[in-house]
């Protein structure tokens, strides 16, 4: 292949490519290589570790799951209306994804200490509680389910829609019989993106719901109380298992032909 100028950009754009994934590469290299099998699996097996994976496996899913239920009424909504002020909401949206992760904490820490938050913390505790880390990680995880789920609906044709409504569907009927099952791939894909980020949540965790070993400790924040003893062997061995998940849920992402 001749090296014109277009081929030497094409060139160009390839090795920072590649210099980019081979700086993650060297960093994932050598994270791995910190320690061996054998002390990775001893620590993943003290009562701590395990708690704290039991529970981030159990709070990601009740986090996704809510996640899923409120980004397909608003992705449908944000994909298929034109209103006045679409584009203030569509960026309102995205408020979540944009703040600092303990600006967040911060804001679910300070509303549950006002009169509306006591109220709702009388029939369910949220601070410092387990429902309080399934709320921190929905509170992020749902601007990025969204994002997916609009993507999702704007890419389907609403023509099939338009047909059911001559017919004498509900715009409801149309969604739930034509719309939805043409957007189950997307919606695969956004319950699991809503899962990685809730498993990834550290700073509104931390903030609104603590590190309470045993009790509200997760897999993000056990790395955390890891260091911050000085057992960086631990910390590496669960940041290492977080990759793993990270990386399933990326294939199961794949899997579905969804691209985010």
């Amino acid at each position: 292949m001749p090296l014109n100028r277009s081929n030497l950009c094409w060139l160009a754009l390839a090795l920072i490519t590649a210099g980019y994934l081979i700086f993650w590469a060297l960093l994932l290299g050598a994270t791995a290589a910190y320690s061996t099998t054998d002390s990775w699996l001893q620590v993943l097996r003290s009562p701590e570790i395990r708690h704290a994976t039991f529970l981030s496996l159990v709070t990601c899913s009740v986090a996704a799951g809510f996640a899923l239920l409120l980004a397909v009424p608003v992705g449908y909504l944000m994909s298929r209306l034109e209103f006045r002020g679409k584009s203030w909401l569509d960026a309102a949206l995205d408020i979540p994804i944009i703040l600092p992760p303990l600006v967040v904490g911060l804001c679910l820490l300070i509303f549950f200490q006002t009169k509306i938050g006591k109220v709702i913390e009388m029939a369910i505790p949220f601070t410092y509680q387990i429902s309080g880390v399934v709320l921190a990680q929905f509170v992020v995880a749902a601007a990025f389910a969204i994002r997916t789920m609009r993507g999702t609906f704007q890419h389907l044709s609403a023509r099939p829609e338009d047909v059911a409504l001559t017919l004498g569907c509900t715009r409801f009927q149309a969604m739930w019989h034509v719309a939805l099952p043409a957007a189950r791939r997307g919606m695969v894909a956004a319950f699991c993106i809503a899962w990685a980020r809730s498993l990834g949540e550290f700073g509104p965790i931390l903030v609104f719901a603590g590190a309470t070993r045993l009790k509200t400790e997760v897999l993000p924040t056990t790395v955390w109380l890891e260091l911050s003893v000085g057992n960086l062997e631990a910390a590496v061995a669960v940041s290492l298992f977080m990759v793993l998940l990270a990386v399933l849920v990326l294939v199961a992402v794949r899997a579905t032909g969804e691209k985010v």
